[in-house]
């Protein structure tokens, strides 16, 4: 039973957030928000304790659909960099700047990037094209995604140096503008490029969060060099080109790490 503590202790964590946040925005709607991400999450790590080969698309397809359709377009929130931009210059600790902090900020110092392995909408979108694993080595333009990062803030920052009514709508109209270009780009990157995860090691505005923090990530793939008989299947499979057999944490790409487990899975000796 040993193995299934950790699930219990995901479903811990996202309740403690809960709770608090519930009890300190005086707003039940956080109760339920982090209560359901959590047992979404929890419910795929059994999944895949259960050795469920969909388990990770599971929780991609609850907790994506979830924040993309029911807090994106039924709630009008902004849930992209725009959208903490937003809330970040008007001073406010809600929506987007809460989700920031827990998922993109600070939670990647427990779980580094698994954000954009079970809970982004634009990659649950991009893991379903055919190129699961990249064929060849990295490219050298991920500048490209400071660019993005630098012109989401300036777009809101002109919005409110330029005094523009109605932000707010023009945030919602931002965050389904920008769903398309997001959707849009990774679409072509991934079949130029014959990788799934372009968009997110090249475009990706919200990796300049979660590379620093995730470089402190306590939960981390590590692999007993005991068992390890340098196969290089681990390697082959993994989505971001991070070399999981170096356990040290600047190990290649160490900070692209989406915990996606493919490498687990497909390891013939269980090293990792």
């Amino acid at each position: 039973m040993k193995k299934y503590w950790t699930p219990v202790v995901m479903l811990v964590i996202f309740e403690i957030v809960a709770v608090i946040l519930w009890l300190t925005k005086e707003n039940i709607f956080y109760l339920f928000n982090f209560s359901y991400i959590g047992l979404s999450i929890s419910f795929g790590v059994f999944l895949f304790i259960r050795k469920y080969k969909h388990a990770r698309r599971i929780v991609q397809l609850l907790v994506g659909l979830y924040m993309l359709i029911y807090l994106g377009l039924i709630c009008n929130e902004n849930m992209q960099i725009e959208g903490f931009w937003y809330y970040l210059f008007t001073g406010v600790f809600e929506a987007a700047t809460i989700h920031y902090a827990v998922a993109k900020i600070f939670g990647p110092l427990l779980f580094g990037r698994g954000w954009c392995g079970y809970a982004c909408w634009t990659a649950m979108v991009l893991d379903f094209l055919p190129y699961k694993g990249p064929d060849s080595p990295r490219k050298k333009i991920g500048w490209i995604r400071y660019i993005t990062f630098a012109a989401s803030l300036i777009f809101v920052t002109a919005l409110f140096l330029a005094k523009v009514g109605n932000i707010e709508r023009i945030m919602f109209w931002a965050f389904i503008v920008g769903n398309v270009i997001y959707f849009a780009a990774g679409i072509i990157l991934a079949y130029a490029f014959k990788d799934n995860r372009a968009f997110c090691k090249y475009i990706c505005p919200i990796t300049v969060f979660l590379k620093p923090m995730s470089y402190f990530s306590l939960l981390r793939i590590k692999c007993d060099m005991d068992k390890c008989v340098s196969c290089g299947k681990c390697k082959k499979v993994c989505p971001m080109n991070v070399d999981v057999t170096d356990n040290s944490r600047k190990r290649q790409n160490g900070t692209e790490c989406i915990l996606c487990m493919e490498c687990v899975k497909n390891c013939p000796k269980d090293a990792l």
